[in-house]
């Protein structure tokens, strides 16, 4: 149920307005529209970093006033509750970019998006090394958060391939209030994992070190890559989702285990399986954060009964949540002519 909105006062909106401009903090913004699930309630307030020193500013006064706040990329891996959010949203819209092709580097804002505008930006300038993340609704930012990846070029593909391999050095904010510089070691990578998920620390700005490559090789890379996922995830401008659900489990696949106890196409209210991926779960429309969380207790309490396997949700779960539905879920057939991403594997 949405709260009550007491936790915004007249002075932490006084020194908001007066620290950020009060024409730049918006009230009861819909966050739906911000996200790649197309859902999610109202944020208290609202505020649009534009720069990277606008977004450092931002967190030091939400941080000094103890106002709760969540910062906002292109809203991918996450589910914000019908109710909204109760404090301040910081979206990150710095996305200042730059290439130095004397040094093989890319310098970018943590707002920047890495799909198109910064491979866009590396492989127009023979810069090679992030063209393999086509199609990956990330930020910059994002993209640190949590090790961006994908699998090596074709025909091989014979490795998953990381960000951390090109992040030369980043420019954060610590959850200690210190603006600092680091390199790829402070980071602690690992499989969708980085230091980030432990500390309270926010990228600003990030190099990144390439190496010279050819455009027309590279291009052929992406257009590989963007054919490879849009056979295998549902189009996000028809088929909102937040990406997989559930956590990897090595050596067997959350997908696998959904997919064996015949649960694509189940869905509760506007939230559905989606046939092409079953890790996956798309907004077929009005789908309410309420009908995604009881789908995902569904899918865990079905696959927990014949697997024996638990399912750890992978998304954020961001605000304030309505209780779950209570209604049965039905299945919808598979459209003709639509391959999974699990029968393409076999």
């Amino acid at each position: 149920m949405r709260q009550p909105d007491s936790i915004i006062n007249q002075d932490t909106l006084t020194t908001l307005e007066k620290a950020l401009g009060a024409d730049r903090l918006q009230r009861d913004v819909e966050l739906a529209p911000f996200t790649t699930f197309k859902i999610g309630g109202p944020a208290d307030l609202f505020y649009e970093a534009k720069t990277a020193d606008e977004l450092y500013h931002a967190l030091l006064v939400a941080r000094e006033i103890d106002l709760p706040f969540f910062l906002l990329g292109v809203g991918a891996n996450i589910l914000i509750g019908d109710g909204g959010f109760r404090g301040l949203v910081i979206r990150n819209a710095a996305q200042h970019m730059e290439a130095w092709t004397e040094k093989s580097q890319v310098w970018a804002e943590s707002g920047a998006i890495v799909y198109p505008d910064l491979i866009d930006l590396a492989v127009s300038n023979g810069l090679s090394g992030i063209e393999h993340y086509v199609g990956i609704p990330s930020t910059v930012g994002g993209a640190l958060w949590q090790n961006l990846h994908f699998l090596s070029p074709p025909p091989e593909r014979k490795r998953t391939m990381f960000i951390e391999e090109v992040v030369l050095e980043a420019d954060i904010l610590t959850e200690e209030g210190d603006r600092r510089t680091v390199d790829v070691d402070y980071f602690e990578f690992g499989y969708d994992q980085s230091i980030l998920h432990h500390r309270r620390d926010v990228v600003l700005s990030a190099t990144f070190q390439l190496e010279p490559g050819d455009e027309a090789r590279m291009r052929e890379i992406m257009a590989a890559n963007l054919d490879w996922r849009s056979k295998r995830h549902p189009p996000l401008d028809t088929e909102p989702s937040a990406g997989s659900i559930f956590k990897k489990i090595e050596g067997i696949g959350a997908g696998r285990l959904i997919d064996e106890c015949g649960l694509k196409g189940t869905r509760i209210g506007g939230a559905e399986v989606t046939h092409r991926h079953a890790n996956i779960m798309i907004n077929r429309g009005g789908a309410r954060a309420a009908d995604v969380q009881a789908l995902i207790a569904h899918v865990q309490k079905v696959v927990k009964r014949e697997t024996g396997y638990r399912l750890e949700p992978e998304i954020a779960f961001i605000g304030a949540f309505d209780p779950p539905p209570t209604t049965e879920p039905i299945r919808v057939p598979k459209e003709d002519g639509m391959i999974s991403a699990e029968e393409r594997a076999a």
